[in-house]
């Protein structure tokens, strides 16, 4: 699947956030200044061919829908931030938002209680 850009990314969520839009819907959800009605037009219609809309057509409108999830696009980014940036280390990562203060001390508390929970759920 294609890498999207920012643009894209941000009418991505606006499907998401909707489930079902016309393109008029979109619009109505794009803050100004809100870009020519062909122009989003044409981005949906890109979004639908890299494989992340379908549509649905009534007469000569098209009612698009997401093909993948958010949460499911969610993990495709991350993968690919861990895998470019940090050489698949999850080690790497916390690595780094420890060591830039970006991960607090109740937040890595947090993530403990997590891998405890799924260290005792691998065990049962």
């Amino acid at each position: 699947m294609e890498e999207l850009s920012q643009q894209e990314e941000h009418i991505m969520r606006i499907f998401w956030r909707l489930g079902r839009a016309l393109v008029r819907d979109v619009l109505d959800n794009i803050p100004e200044p809100k870009p020519p009605y062909t122009t989003l037009a044409s981005s949906i219609k890109l979004l639908e061919k890299k494989g992340y809309l379908l549509h649905k057509t009534y007469g000569k409108t098209h009612e698009y829908y997401p093909k993948i999830t958010h949460s499911a696009y969610r993990k495709k980014k991350f993968n690919h931030l861990v895998n470019h940036f940090f050489e698949g280390s999850v080690e790497n990562v916390f690595s780094f938002l420890v060591k830039e203060k970006k991960i607090s001390e109740k937040e890595i508390h947090d993530l403990q209680k997590l891998i405890d929970q799924y260290e005792k759920s691998k065990e049962q």
